[in-house]
């Protein structure tokens, strides 16, 4: 690698620590629940997340984001999941044997379409490393994608396992990038530019003091709204753009530290799609819409072996999940949102360029539907 090239990249990682206001930022509250001290998916005690983000000449947009759910070995400890599937035109590995099992037993990956051949690869290679998995001869990768191949070269595959293998070892607890990042590098929201979004929710103790959290990958489309207020038709845009040039998709990972097994995880997964309905998404035909869920309560993880012939589980009654049901809507709303303010205009493959949020004149719209903070 040339020195150029070398200081080209410093600059860009540089540049993303100076990350753009968040909703928050702006006065803007989603829902009536609490958030996390980040609000963000990491508000969830033991969650990491690691970006590679590969920004190079005129071409190359993409990126890889690593979710970690807990700090143990996650093979010999899985965690109970569920996967939820809100529109399938997409390319979710590891779906199969998380419906069949209720559980997840790697890190999950976000990347691009055509990358997650080699994101599985990593996966593998990661899981098989550890000492504690010598005897192991079976991976199931959970990989989810979204196609940046408006802003980026998707079919130079640029994507390799060294990438993934980096954002797992990057991969970090607290304040989580946002925007132009990771997986979120080249993907476009409401033809807007989009990104790696995150939020979270805390429960009051009385009905459970759980936290949740929520991270997507933004790449669809629809009729945008931010909490509540019609932005596309305040801005009037249904006269220059088609509300049904929607097609893409959304990556959205759910974690909570509630103790839920995966029929009821699958229930809160289920919730994260109205979240997106609430920004206007709209879930097109061709749109991948995929939700993962994931509960990190440690006295139900599943262990890869037991001298017990019993699972002993604690979970949560079904009336209790009311309350996650409200978090998980806002956190992914909000998720979203997070997604286009933080996100910059980017400009990629073949002089594509993609603009981001006009943030003063939506500030304006929120202004004159009384939606913002006093």
């Amino acid at each position: 690698m040339n020195k150029f090239r070398v200081l080209f990249m410093v600059l860009i990682s540089s540049s993303m620590l100076a990350q753009q206001k968040r909703a928050r930022d702006y006065g803007i509250e989603i829902g009536v629940l609490e958030p996390g001290k980040n609000n963000a998916i990491t508000d969830v005690k033991g969650v990491k997340v690691g970006h590679t983000t590969l920004i190079e000449g005129d071409n190359i947009r993409t990126g890889v984001t690593a979710i970690i759910p807990h700090e143990d070995n996650i093979y010999q400890n899985k965690v109970p999941a569920a996967i939820y599937i809100g529109n399938g035109y997409g390319k979710l590995a590891g779906y199969s044997q998380v419906k069949e099992l209720g559980n997840i037993e790697t890190p999950v990956i976000l990347t691009n379409t055509l990358s997650v051949a080699a994101a599985t690869e990593a996966l593998i290679s990661y899981t098989l490393e550890n000492p504690e998995n010598k005897e192991v001869k079976s991976v199931n990768s959970v990989v989810g994608e979204t196609n940046d191949g408006w802003l980026n070269d998707i079919r130079g595959r640029h994507v390799h396992q060294k990438h993934v293998l980096e954002a797992l070892q990057n991969a970090s607890p607290g304040i989580v990038q946002e925007g132009n990042v990771g997986a979120g590098t080249g993907t476009v929201c409401f033809e807007y530019k989009g990104g790696i979004g995150t939020a979270s929710r805390v429960l009051p103790k009385s009905v459970g003091g759980f936290t949740l959290g929520v991270l997507v990958q933004t790449n669809f489309g629809g009729v945008l709204e931010i909490n509540g207020v019609p932005i596309d038709k305040e801005l009037d845009r249904l006269s220059k753009y088609s509300q049904y040039s929607a097609d893409g998709s959304c990556m959205m990972v759910v974690i909570t530290d509630a103790p839920l097994d995966s029929r009821n995880l699958e229930r809160i997964a289920k919730r994260a799609m109205l979240g997106l309905a609430k920004t206007g998404g709209i879930a097109s035909n061709g749109s991948g819409d995929f939700v993962i869920a994931m509960s990190t309560a440690k006295e139900n993880l599943v262990p890869n072996k037991s001298e017990s012939s019993f699972n002993a589980l604690k979970v949560l009654r079904n009336e209790e999940v009311t309350p996650l049901f409200q978090a998980t809507i806002e956190a992914t709303e909000e998720a979203i949102i997070n997604s286009l303010f933080t996100a910059e205009t980017m400009t990629g493959h073949e002089g594509h360029t993609v603009p981001s949020i006009p943030t003063n004149t939506i500030i304006d719209a929120m202004k004159k539907f009384n939606k913002l903070k006093k």
